[in-house]
C-alpha cells in the first residue's frame, strides 16, 4: 500500500470536491473490531476495568481519527477558502468550525 502524502489528500485533484481520508479507514476497522470486543466481553460478563480499558482505547483511536481529518480540513478546505480571499467562504469555514466545536463540546 503506497502512503499518500498531505498534498496527495487534500483538494487538489479537482475531480474530486472533497479531500481523501482513506488513510483512516483502517484506523476505523481497528475500532469497530475493538467494539464488537467490547460487546462480547460484556456478554461473557468480563470484568469492569478489562472492558473500561479497551473503551478507552476505543475513544483514543476515534479521537486520533477525528484529530486527522480536522487536521486535513484546517490545511485543505479552509486553508484554500482564505487564500481566495473570498469574504463569503471565509465566514462559511468560520461558521462550520464554530458547529464542529460545539458539537464536540457536547
Amino acid at each position: 500500500m503506497v502512503k499518500k502524502t498531505k498534498k496527495e489528500n487534500c483538494c487538489e485533484d479537482q475531480s474530486t470536491k472533497y479531500p481523501y481520508h482513506g488513510a483512516e479507514i483502517r484506523h476505523i476497522n481497528r475500532a469497530i473490531g475493538q467494539l464488537e470486543g467490547v460487546k462480547k466481553m460484556i456478554e461473557e460478563r468480563r470484568y469492569c476495568t478489562e472492558i473500561l480499558a479497551l473503551l478507552s482505547s476505543i475513544r483514543s483511536s476515534i479521537k486520533s481519527v477525528e484529530s486527522n481529518i480536522m487536521e486535513t480540513y484546517l490545511d485543505s478546505c479552509v486553508t484554500k477558502a482564505f487564500q481566495a480571499n473570498n469574504e463569503m467562504d471565509k465566514k462559511q469555514k468560520i461558521s462550520e468550525l464554530k458547529k464542529i466545536f460545539k458539537k464536540s463540546d457536547s
